[in-house]
């Protein structure tokens, strides 16, 4: 069992303060959501945690250990995915996937997942928003880091294709720890196992989601 600790973080962007009180402590088997207006932090949280935004005080730990989000990359203890499209223009999907898995065993599980299996011969341009997001979910989500952090993997795409993807979120968190964020919030939430709001540079801890509303994510007749 893999933990992953984050004790502190601050970050702010020019005056404004984004981040000041926030920590939690995740585990394998664990789906952490996170739940915040646009500006509240959410995605900066997220690129703080792998590498790619440096913030003050940060203090993160690993299975009892502390790391800098720095290495996170290289050590590969934390994959990512993006809101942004990353995967490589006009390749088949079916040629993307060694790019990202060397082993055979591995290569199979993104190819035979039976989201991924119909769009093999489409190349990645050519895929609905869906289907991208999708795959892209599928590629990292197989790959040996231990936690994974999801920004808005839900946002745009079709009914189905959102209770696919949770039911895949809720497989893979047997064997990793992992950070998901989304406005879809009653999707996030039926899938979590811990939830935070994040409210004013501060992290709020919603054990029932009339916190949600407690924590002004949600409007209080609503």
């Amino acid at each position: 069992m893999a933990v992953l600790q984050l004790h502190s973080v601050q970050k702010s962007f020019g005056k404004k303060r984004i981040l000041e009180t926030v920590s939690f402590q995740i585990e394998t088997g664990d789906i952490l959501g996170i739940y915040g207006h646009n500006g509240s932090g959410k995605s900066t949280l997220l690129k703080i945690l792998f590498g790619t935004v440096e913030a003050k005080n940060v203090r993160l730990e690993l299975n009892g250990k502390e790391i800098d989000p720095s290495e996170v990359i290289e050590k590969k203890q934390i994959g990512y995915l993006p809101q942004h499209v990353f995967l490589p223009k006009n390749r088949l999907v079916r040629d993307v996937i060694p790019m990202y898995h060397s082993s055979e065993e591995k290569q199979d599980k993104v190819f035979y997942n039976t989201g991924v299996a119909k769009i093999t011969d489409k190349k990645t341009s050519d895929l609905s928003h869906g289907e991208r997001k999708f795959f892209e979910t599928v590629l990292l989500g197989h790959l040996d880091h231990p936690f994974l952090l999801l920004d808005e993997p839900f946002s745009m795409l079709e009914p189905f294709q959102i209770e696919n993807l949770k039911a895949f979120i809720v497989e893979l968190s047997k064997t990793k720890g992992i950070v998901l964020t989304d406005h879809y919030y009653e999707d996030v939430w039926d899938i979590t196992t811990q939830n935070m709001v994040l409210n004013g540079g501060q992290g709020y801890l919603a054990k029932a989601k009339s916190d949600l509303k407690e924590y002004e994510y949600l409007r209080k007749g609503s």
